[in-house]
């Protein structure tokens, strides 16, 4: 029996595919950024291909690996967002094993949040770049505007971590520990969600403060006798 691919580990992805490594990223890249697989490894693959051409294990040079990753983000967000504007809402109310309701409603939520600037820092969240595209779609925002952004998001994730790891590949600690290097990028990737979690229960937390308060002084109101 052959053996089951872990698409989750680089190391073994690039013992399975060998040279093939790096188009196999690209195509994970393109699927997790437009077709609602949300969990698909993206930026520990772009931290491992940068540290993987900064080592010879892939014959690709650095210039070609992040215009084709890149090229593959954007491609990949084009796709889902026509995805969103030709299906349109049913997409919400599916709830099956990846493509969750709650998925959409947190990245909705992140996406009235930022505006815009949701398509580039959605890019360094996990889940929500997979679905910020669709939402953009289904809410039929101008097509020139998300082009432009989507563009800049792509650039600066898969351009960024490739480079984060062509770089950091030279150390030897990093090269010697790859999955804990890995680990923390995918960690510092969730940073953005979880501090977009507590702000929004901050945020209702004060808005039901703030009810209480207002209720609580009209019942002071209407019990104050009034003056003979």
């Amino acid at each position: 029996m052959p053996p089951t691919i872990d698409w989750m580990d680089p190391q073994f992805l690039l013992t399975h595919f060998g040279a093939s490594f790096f188009w196999v990223s690209t195509a994970i890249i393109f699927i997790e950024c437009g077709l609602l697989f949300p969990l698909l490894p993206g930026d520990s693959l772009l931290f491992a291909a940068g540290m993987f051409i900064s080592r010879g294990d892939i014959p690709v040079s650095i210039v070609v690996a992040c215009v084709a990753l890149s090229v593959a983000a954007l491609a990949g967000n084009v796709v889902g967002y026509e995805i969103g504007r030709a299906i349109g809402a049913p997409l919400y109310e599916r709830d099956g094993r990846f493509l969750k309701r709650k998925y959409f409603e947190q990245t909705t939520a992140f996406f009235e949040q930022h505006g815009n600037r949701a398509l580039v820092i959605g890019r360094f969240v996990p889940v929500v770049r997979t679905f910020i595209t669709v939402v953009a779609g289904v809410g039929r925002m101008d097509r020139r505007r998300f082009f432009t952004w989507s563009a800049v998001g792509a650039i600066l994730w898969a351009t960024g971590i490739t480079l984060l790891g062509y770089f950091l590949g030279g150390i030897q600690f990093i090269h010697d520990h790859l999955e804990a290097a890995i680990l923390t990028i995918v960690l510092i990737s969730l940073l953005p969600m979880a501090i977009e979690f507590i702000a929004h229960k901050r945020r209702t937390h004060a808005i039901v403060e703030e009810a209480i308060t207002a209720g609580q002084d009209v019942v002071a109101a209407h019990r104050q006798p009034e003056n003979p």
